[in-house]
């Protein structure tokens, strides 16, 4: 089945299978702190990213050839733009992803970027210099204390450098979200998505060539290396990405969007399979965590006041 068909296929056939592949999307991305973690036992953080963005920019751009096409003038349209995004979102996270995970773990790693919807929303509410609602600082408060629960912080461990590398990468992807949205004119998510990762892809690959030795390394490098890169760019990217769209595409951006929150158990979940079981208080940062994206989206449900004062006396005295 290609990627546009899977896009097109009809309404009613397809509702299902749109969730089942948007949250399949969402557990993919969870696997990739872990195995970015393995990768980074044998191979340095800058070859490493420079790598799987290679391999994904290269199948990504064959998915939108066979889906759409390439058309030149989406770039010429976008060049500024797809060229500083694809450095800023796509190189500037990655690096900051991969740099931080060498003294970061992968489940803290998974829920800092599970709070990137909302650091999202707060920054571009600072661009537009708009006060964001208490409903969305309420709930990013909540989340950072779930994400200070995960790594331990009312222990007495402090957050390692890695997490706040993870974090301003985190913030480069906000930067990357809102650019997408305000910047990009007349191209789809697909070919917004191929370009910057292609741009993003080559801006790795020359921090790369300028700091580490990417040829060589890969050269020697352990099969489990591989598996965890070819893993991270083809099913923890661009098949990711596809399923994503796919959920976007046929259930809206809003019930996608809270599949979101299966990032960071996905994370739990790998992280144990793996043998580093999480204790409880990890498993309670998550789910506070969680509780707080969904409570600043305004995804959980609510019961308003007003719709309790007119319930029949009867009933609310009984």
């Amino acid at each position: 089945m290609s990627v546009s068909s899977l896009t097109h296929a009809p309404v009613s056939r397809s509702e299902g299978g749109a969730l089942a592949l948007s949250a399949l999307a969402a557990v993919f991305w969870g696997t990739n702190f872990e195995a970015t973690r393995i990768a980074l036992v044998n191979l340095p953080p800058w070859t490493a990213a420079a790598g799987r963005f290679a391999i994904a920019a290269v199948a990504i751009m064959l998915a939108l050839g066979i889906a759409r096409g390439i058309s030149w003038g989406v770039v010429r349209r976008n060049l500024v733009a797809m060229l500083t995004l694809g450095v800023v979102g796509v190189a500037g996270f990655n690096a900051a992803l991969f740099l931080g995970m060498e003294t970061s773990s992968p489940v803290t790693a998974a829920l800092i970027m599970g709070t990137s919807p909302l650091t999202t929303n707060l920054l571009e509410s600072v661009l537009l210099r708009q006060l964001p609602s208490a409903r969305a600082l309420a709930g990013m408060a909540i989340s950072l204390v779930g994400v200070a629960l995960t790594v331990g912080a009312f222990s007495g461990t402090h957050f390692a450098s890695g997490d706040l590398l993870i974090l301003l990468g985190s913030l480069a992807w906000a930067l990357y979200t809102i650019g997408c949205r305000r910047w990009v004119r007349e191209a789809t998510p697909l070919e917004t998505s191929a370009w910057t990762m292609l741009v993003g892809a080559v801006a790795l690959g020359l921090a790369a060539f300028l700091v580490e030795a990417p040829v060589a390394t890969l050269a020697h490098a352990p099969a489990i290396a591989w598996v965890s890169i070819l893993w991270m760019a083809l099913v923890g990217s661009v098949l990711a990405y596809i399923f994503w769209q796919v959920g976007i595409a046929r259930r809206g951006p809003g019930a996608t969007s809270v599949l979101f929150n299966l990032v960071p158990v996905s994370a739990l979940v790998v992280a144990a399979v793996f043998g580093r079981t999480p204790d409880v208080t990890q498993i309670a940062g998550v789910a506070v965590a969680i509780f707080g994206i969904m409570l600043a989206s305004g995804k959980l449900p609510s019961v308003s006041f007003a719709r309790l004062s007119r319930r029949p006396a009867s009933r609310a005295t009984r």
